[in-house]
């Protein structure tokens, strides 16, 4: 679980990212047009960008939204999803997206177990999860760097697209109850 910081526009920095409360008072001060992104710094003359995460020294780009890992970017205009603007890390490794085979089974069965299943929380610990952080979970060491590399819900979503559905992000915010009868009902059972 991150401690957050949040600045204008919903825009927030994680304590564990940046060090401290006011290093990430300092980041957040840098960003200029965005909102809801997080643990991006020095990104400025941007307009209209939101839920970008991780990016860097980017200016005037517009529209962008849930991109991550950028940076050095200028002018960019409606970009979505961009991985450090080309598909690859730093180091030229491709981002990963990882199948679960029989997805709706493998997570119900998992979730389904007493105390297993905490849609308040992504992971609480080994043995208990959200549903979104069962999909992570499940999809072993590949899924944990998927998430380490962009987020929980982007992670979640992409595992499931991969191994055949297309589920509603809106379907990881659900209460205990609503979450474990969709799974069942997706599982068959």
């Amino acid at each position: 679980m991150k401690t957050w910081i949040y600045g204008d526009n919903n825009n927030r920095a994680s304590v564990e990212t940046w060090g401290s409360e006011e290093e990430c008072k300092r980041i957040l001060a840098t960003l200029n047009g965005c909102s809801g992104c997080y643990d991006c710094s020095d990104c400025s003359g941007c307009s209209g960008c939101s839920g970008c995460s991780d990016c860097s020294d980017c200016y005037g780009c517009s529209g962008c939204s849930r991109c991550y890992g950028c940076y050095d970017c200028s002018d960019c205009s409606d970009c979505s999803r961009c991985y450090d603007c080309s598909g690859e890390n730093a180091k030229g490794e491709p981002l990963v997206i990882p199948i679960v085979a029989d997805i709706h089974n493998r997570i119900y069965e998992a979730a389904s177990k007493p105390g297993a299943l905490d849609m308040a929380h992504f992971h609480t610990c080994e043995k208990t999860h959200c549903r979104a952080g069962w999909a992570v979970a499940l999809a072993g060491k590949a899924g944990y760097e998927l998430e380490r590399r962009t987020d929980y819900v982007f992670a979640a979503m992409q595992i499931y697209k991969a191994s055949g559905y297309e589920i509603s992000p809106c379907r990881f915010f659900d209460k205990n109850e609503a979450a474990l009868k969709d799974m069942k009902e997706l599982a068959g059972v």
